[in-house]
């Protein structure tokens, strides 16, 4: 796989003089962290623990000088708000946040707590703040993914089975990141293709919705972001190989190494190390307006070619010397 860089403009945590680092018997910070996603979601895990060791390298030592109160919400929409008043009524130096629902939420508990977020799309599309270059609230960070990116979702799936003229467009209700509805409702009739908003709430919703879906030929398979938790994707991984439906699971290649057949997004694991970054310059002092929004200027296209072959699906040999990994 070709390493994929991204603009931090801060530079690496090697820049940092070693003086910053934290001494003993200094004040402990409160890091606060709100995921949406499952706390058993390997993705989950290694993008926080990537957050944990670069803060850890820049002086920032779990249960010497920082204390992380963590709140996974597992992809419900209720949890997710009680955590973010739980955080809130802590008062944290700074919450770190991966999502643009979860975020929305702190923005609605507080304008005061700094908060750095991460996977959130087009942050002024989901009205997160107005200013890109200087944030204007309380809320800055380094998003995952371009609105513009759920035509090229549809597009690689249409590259990948040419024969597909509908897809399912998977999400979670009330967590989804809508902002790529309309752009895939776009590209969709550029693509002569049917796109079918298919929410669900529980896997009988998720497997029962698919098993629907999969009563008429051609289709295929695009989630939204953000990720359904692990047991969904297995769930439908595995109704994808039933049915023949090639998928898109758009997002990270975490994702296509758990058998999708594809994915296509950003290295989730690298922003949260650059978004340490911004949490580190906000406690020693720095104000969100000083720190830019930051978005990946590379994209990674992973295809599971053995899920495609279990699919019964060629792939064109173009769309192959394109993919930055090939997973055999």
């Amino acid at each position: 796989m070709r390493r994929r860089d991204f603009i931090v403009g801060l530079g690496s945590a090697a820049a940092w003089p070693a003086v910053a680092r934290a001494q003993q018997g200094e004040r402990v910070r409160r890091i606060g962290i709100l995921e949406v996603g499952d706390e058993l979601d390997r993705a989950n895990q290694a993008r926080w623990d990537a957050t944990r060791e670069r803060l850890a390298r820049l002086g920032w030592i779990e249960g010497r000088n920082a204390r992380f109160e963590v709140r996974f919400s597992a992809n419900d929409p209720d949890r997710m708000r009680v955590h973010a008043d739980e955080l809130v009524r802590l008062a944290p130096d700074v919450i770190a946040v991966a999502s643009a629902t979860a975020t929305r939420a702190l923005l609605q508990r507080t304008q005061t707590i700094p908060i750095v977020f991460t996977n959130v799309g087009d942050p002024v599309a989901m009205g997160l703040l107005k200013n890109i270059a200087r944030p204007e609230g309380n809320a800055t960070g380094v998003t995952s993914l371009f609105q513009s990116l759920g035509g090229k979702w549809l597009e690689l799936l249409k590259e990948a089975a040419p024969r597909t003229a509908r897809v399912a467009l998977i999400f979670a209700p009330e967590i989804v990141s809508d902002q790529y509805f309309d752009v895939m409702d776009k590209a969709a009739e550029a693509l002569a293709l049917k796109t079918i908003r298919t929410p669900y709430r529980n896997a009988a919703e998720l497997e029962r919705a698919i098993e629907n879906f999969a009563a008429e030929p051609n289709g295929g398979l695009l989630m939204v972001p953000p990720p359904p938790t692990p047991s969904n994707r297995e769930l439908i991984n595995r109704l994808a190989i039933k049915y023949r439906l090639p998928t898109n699971c758009a997002g990270g290649k975490q994702y296509a190494a758990e058998g999708c057949m594809m994915s296509y997004g950003s290295d989730t694991v690298e922003l949260n190390r650059t978004a340490a970054i911004y949490i580190d310059r906000i406690l020693r002092g720095a104000k969100v307006s000083e720190l830019p929004v930051q978005f990946p200027t590379k994209l990674q296209l992973v295809i599971n070619l053995q899920t495609a072959k279990s699919l019964g699906l060629d792939l064109p040999y173009l769309l192959q010397q394109r993919a930055d990994e090939l997973i055999e």
